[in-house]
């Protein structure tokens, strides 16, 4: 692979400047393959030379992916203004710039969040074309009824005259007053809304996965964790919706209720 400049390859997957970067670099504090290089201009070999910054090993990708498990009352926004924002969440060894959340989720919605510096990962993703599935986990007002899955199944319509795709819907086993919903859009208060429409309320709405990229168990609301490169390819794979069910180990919704 053609070499590039350091100061390059170091800026495109960290917050640091260019000015920053050379900084550094006379100070000392950056290595490449172990060895001191004090000229931020340095050709290296991004496949193969490793790079290490004030002690931090920098990766490799261009771009990087991160799985946030979304706490209630952070915004999905890049804008400081709109409040607590998931970016604040990020660590600072997972930053980089020009980071932000590929789609979103309610601010008092918890669950899965991709964050990314990808957009063109980010537009193929959000792409009506994709139809990538989503699915929630549900805390219900009122007992679940057995209606609602052909009703959901029916491009069920919402009170704005609004119509929805079809959707996948199944009551959580020994809990009455939870469901899980797969949807294959996204609608303002998409979730909400639907089961509104037929005479319910959601109190607790959690995104269990995206494609078949599944929010693990490990990761605690409000944590979050680094994606490889197959990890983000599951976004696109598909995943039967009764096939993700019956793997489903009952974590998130013994613990929905006291969240």
């Amino acid at each position: 692979m053609a070499q590039i400049r350091l100061d390059k390859f170091i800026s495109e997957r960290t917050e640091y400047t260019r000015s920053r970067i050379k900084q550094l670099a006379a100070s000392g504090d950056i290595k490449v393959g172990g060895k001191v290089i004090k000229k931020s201009d340095t050709k290296i070999d991004p496949e193969n030379d490793s790079v290490e910054v004030c002690g931090e090993i920098i990766g490799k990708d261009k771009h990087r992916y991160i799985l946030l498990n979304k706490p209630r009352d952070y915004v999905c926004s890049t804008n400081d203004n709109d409040g607590k924002n998931v970016l604040e969440l990020v660590p600072p060894e997972l930053r980089t710039k020009g980071l932000f959340p590929a789609g979103r989720l309610d601010k008092d919605s918890l669950g899965a969040l991709l964050i990314t510096d990808d957009g063109e990962l980010a537009h193929r993703m959000l792409s009506p074309k994709s139809h990538i599935p989503k699915i929630y986990i549900v805390q219900l007002a009122r007992p679940f009824e057995d209606k609602y899955v052909d009703i959901f199944k029916n491009e069920l319509q919402l009170s704005n005259g609004e119509t929805c795709m079809p959707a996948n819907v199944k009551s959580v086993e020994n809990s009455e007053y939870q469901a899980f919903i797969e949807l294959y859009e996204g609608k303002y208060h998409q979730v909400k809304r639907m089961f509104a429409a037929v005479g319910n309320h959601v109190d607790v709405l959690m995104r269990l996965s995206l494609g078949s990229l599944v929010l693990p168990e490990k990761l605690a609301i409000g944590e979050c964790m680094e994606l490889l490169h197959k990890d983000v390819e599951n976004l696109f794979a598909e995943r039967e919706f009764n096939a993700f069910l019956s793997s489903f180990s009952g974590f998130f919704s013994a613990n929905l209720i006291n969240i």
